[in-house]
């Protein structure tokens, strides 16, 4: 198994995913997808796109002039897909497993309830003697004193 992958390669990685972008686009979609917590800047995106290249998990896809600037795109590769989705993998097993504990965590410390009659809502009194009457109060019962 490989190692977990940090936050900002598997951001970049899940920009790719749908389409092929330029290195303002995936900074763009890192910031998004971050819920904008995560700002790449332009050096750091073009040394870990270099470093993803060289794994083989994105390739260049095509360039373009643009106001007199080049544009280079970069595209995911199949086994960078792979990776993808075997890291959002981990992390949906990790998240179900936090969300499992969290759980019982909340069952542990919900305020215990009074027992309730059925269909009641009401209290559950304390069970009847043998006989099915429970003595009046005041009342001594057969053969016993009050």
């Amino acid at each position: 198994m490989s190692d977990p992958l940090r936050e900002p390669t598997f951001l970049i990685l899940a920009a790719l995913a749908p389409q092929p972008l330029h290195g303002y686009g995936i900074i763009g979609e890192v910031a998004a997808l971050s819920g904008e917590r995560l700002s790449l800047r332009p050096g750091t995106l073009y040394g870990a796109l270099d470093r993803l290249a060289d794994e083989g998990l994105v390739e260049p896809d095509r360039q373009e002039v643009v106001d007199g600037r080049l544009r280079r795109y970069y595209r995911l590769t199949e086994a960078g897909a792979g990776l993808l989705e075997a890291e959002a993998q981990r992390l949906r097993r990790n998240a179900d497993t936090a969300q499992q504990r969290l759980a019982r965590r909340r069952e542990r410390a919900a305020p215990a309830r009074p027992r309730t009659a059925p269909g009641s809502g009401r209290p559950r009194m304390a069970p009847r003697p043998a006989g099915g009457v429970a003595p009046a109060r005041g009342v001594a019962p057969a053969g016993g004193v009050a």
